[in-house]
């Protein structure tokens, strides 16, 4: 039998042998994000893959982050490091309903969260992170728009864009709308000089009692430049536990302990060790005319975003 430490130490080796890079979802596991090259949200991961010199990329979350890295660096060989790591969100809607959709709101321009499949987003305008969502929609020249699949992260964006006709379908991640505002409000009350720090795939109901709303990277950015020592952390629970590991002169809370992605907590530390040993995890293979036409809305979000 191998301890955590061992395994940890024979991935290290591996992917120098084997010219790895291991990227990691801020959703897994502590002791998965210790052998990472880099740490970050989808977006962000993709960027660093596509820096990385390394011809092997492991993604360590789920399958449209492994898709996304794939766009962004072609000539590269993406594996997902367990297979069955998906996402309901991103299987809401397909290219088919997009195309539908459109003859619903004729004359909007479709905004799609970064949060699905590459076949959706090669029928849509633009793509948008949680970070740089706001943003993105500011700078874009269209008023009329409609964004999918959040409903949620889409209102969040609408308020803060009064400027634009923002149409909304239902959709949403299922692990954020766990989280209802009656546990929201009992946190507060039991740990009153806590900060309520929320991912805006939240209810709105849970979002409007939030001292911080923001992506994943946003809120351990507030937590650990902020002043305060106690936090209420409303987001996916592994959250907790790496500010715990990084801030440990202060507290943070679970919101609800219903809020864990079952789909981010499938990949272990073997199916890394697996996948960089070369006996793991699946290639993603995708045909150069999805490739072409699912890059369109990134590049188009990195042109707005900056």
């Amino acid at each position: 039998m191998l301890t955590t430490r061992e395994i940890q130490d024979e991935i290290m080796r591996l992917k120098k042998e084997n010219d790895v890079c291991i990227l990691v979802h801020a959703y897994q596991s502590h002791d998965i994000w210790e052998v990472a090259d880099y740490v970050g949200d989808s977006y962000g991961l993709s960027v660093q893959a596509s820096k990385a010199e390394n011809q092997t990329i492991i993604m360590c979350g789920v399958r449209f982050m492994a898709e996304t890295c794939k766009m962004l660096s072609p000539q590269k060989k993406v594996l997902l490091a367990n297979p069955i790591a998906g996402c309901p969100m991103a299987d809401q809607y397909s290219g088919t309903d997009v195309e539908a959709l459109r003859k619903e709101y004729p004359g909007c321009s479709v905004v799609a969260y970064i949060n699905t499949t590459a076949e959706t987003k090669a029928h849509c305008d633009v793509c948008v992170t949680s970070s740089a969502a706001v943003r993105i929609v500011k700078n874009m020249p269209e008023k009329d728009i409609l964004f999918i699949p959040d409903c949620q992260l889409g209102a969040w964006v609408a308020d803060q864009c009064p400027e634009k006709d923002i149409a909304l379908v239902r959709g949403g991640c299922p692990t954020h709308r766990r989280m209802i505002g009656i546990e929201a409000e009992v946190m507060k009350k039991e740990h009153p000089d806590a900060l309520l720090l929320v991912h805006p795939e939240c209810r709105p109901e849970v979002t409007a009692l939030a001292d911080y709303a923001g992506s994943t990277t946003g809120i351990m950015k507030f937590a650990k430049e902020s002043d305060a020592k106690e936090f209420i952390i409303g987001t996916e629970n592994s959250i907790v536990q790496h500010l715990q590991f990084e801030c440990p002169d202060k507290k943070f809370y679970a919101l609800s302990k219903q809020c864990v992605c079952e789909n981010m907590k499938s990949t272990t530390l073997m199916d890394v060790y697996h996948s960089v040993k070369g006996d793991g995890g699946e290639e993603i293979i995708m045909s150069d005319e999805l490739i072409e036409q699912a890059r369109r809305p990134i590049d188009r979000m990195i042109e707005l975003g900056g």
